[in-house]
């Protein structure tokens, strides 16, 4: 009897390479990866009818995108009546970290 069987080895190839943007003149750093898992949520939420819900699925990934350092000043300048950051902003910020995450390259492209 053949019992079936895949060993997924470590998980995936992981970059090393730092992922940071800039907004009202402060740099943010980003982990350089990312679970699988916090792409999936916020996939599986991004068409959430429940304005709360969406919310708090796009609070959560900055929360795991961002370094620690970088999310706290990130949540203050959210939170400052003075730097106004627009849905769309947030929007754009979200779309081009998951483009960053899901399309990079795990390691150097080899030699032609």
């Amino acid at each position: 009897m053949t019992t079936r069987f895949k060993d997924f080895g470590t998980g995936g190839e992981v970059s090393s390479e730092p992922i940071s943007f800039k907004l009202h003149g402060q740099d943010f750093e980003c982990h350089p990866n990312l679970q699988g898992r916090a792409l999936l949520e916020l996939a599986a939420n991004s068409s959430e009818e429940d304005g709360a819900a969406a919310a708090k699925t796009i609070n959560d990934f900055f929360s795991a995108a961002l370094k620690p350092e970088s999310y706290t000043r990130f949540e203050v300048l959210l939170k400052d009546p003075n730097t106004i950051v627009t849905v769309e902003t947030l929007g754009e910020i979200t779309a081009w970290l998951v483009e960053e995450y899901s399309a990079r390259p795990t390691q150097e492209p080899l030699g032609s």
